[in-house]
């Protein structure tokens, strides 16, 4: 790996970004502000935002990349627990989660510590959570209000957490994890574009057209396959051979389809189209780290049990 590498790949991206925008323009001026084209330009801004992001991660190195996923995970929590059901005597749950777990996860990344920061959340910080609630007092729904702020907390900061983690892995004979975590997001927010094109193109059967409408088994098929070929045209900037790196971003990618189908679940039971309004067009930051949230754990465990000897 050397510098004229990462350098081709940057250029390579920015080369995409710009036909894919110039390409949206010349649809619009040609048939007008259509459903599908004010969707793909969402679609192309998002991955202008998403670009941008992994080049200041790359830019500022493994403190400034762990402090970006900090705000990630923060604006994601605050998004998650906005939409759901909280009580007035939740306030002691939710101090907890923003000014204890939150910040005590990510030092926990900052700090390499790989053991507790695979427990801290779903052992330690699940036990207090239910004991803060529990001293409000308020029995009402409690069952139903200590499961809807674990499972925030489990979702906007362990999963993504789990991104910025790779930075830690010691793997032998490779040094640059911060590629690692290129790779990872560039594949998965691949396969939800790629997905929406070969739907759009070509697919006409709905898988779950309760939970996600816009989804075809054409479209997720192709679109997985398609990012799982990305994935193995990007091995030379991971530790993994063609053949492994195709089945670890069809993996990834699989994931990343599963994980979007429960979060539209949630908003489905919610009522809601989007998570939020943070990024204009295309909803809140969970709509655009949906996928990558159950991606990014597998991802992470994958390449720590068979590339980084399990450390």
């Amino acid at each position: 790996m050397n510098e004229h590498t990462v350098l081709w790949l940057f250029v390579t991206m920015l080369a995409i970004l710009c036909t894919a925008s110039v390409t949206t323009r010349l649809l619009f001026a040609r048939y007008g502000a259509t459903s599908t084209l004010l969707n793909l330009r969402a679609r192309v801004h998002a991955w202008w935002v998403m670009s941008a992001v992994l080049a200041a991660a790359f830019a500022l190195g493994r403190g400034g990349t762990i402090v970006l996923f900090w705000l990630v995970s923060f604006f994601a929590l605050r998004e998650f627990l906005s939409l759901l059901y909280s009580r007035r005597s939740d306030y002691r749950v939710l101090v907890l989660c923003y000014y204890f777990v939150l910040p005590l996860q990510y030092l926990l990344v900052f700090w390499g510590s790989s053991s507790l920061f695979l427990t801290f959340i779903p052992v330690y910080a699940f036990l207090f959570m239910p004991i803060a609630a529990s001293l409000s007092g308020d029995s009402r729904y409690f069952l139903s209000r200590a499961a809807t702020a674990q499972w925030a907390v489990m979702i906007a900061v362990y999963c993504i957490s789990h991104i910025p983690a790779l930075l830690n892995l010691r793997i032998p004979g490779y040094s640059h994890n911060i590629l690692l975590l290129l790779f990872l997001v560039a594949v998965v927010q691949a396969s939800d574009v790629l997905q929406y094109v070969w739907g759009k193109l070509f697919g006409k059967r709905k898988i779950l057209p309760m939970l996600s409408p816009s989804k075809t088994v054409i479209g997720t098929v192709g679109g997985v396959c398609s990012a799982a070929l990305l994935g193995g045209a990007l091995y030379a900037i991971t530790p993994f051979r063609p053949v492994e790196a195709i089945a670890i971003a069809f993996l990834t990618c699989v994931m990343g389809f599963l994980g979007g189908l429960v979060m539209s679940a949630i908003k489905r039971d919610r009522g809601v189209k989007d998570w939020g309004h943070l990024i204009e067009g295309h909803g809140g930051m969970l709509d655009r780290m949906d996928s990558l949230c159950f991606a990014a754990p597998v991802f992470f465990h994958c390449v720590q049990y068979f590339w980084a000897g399990g450390t």
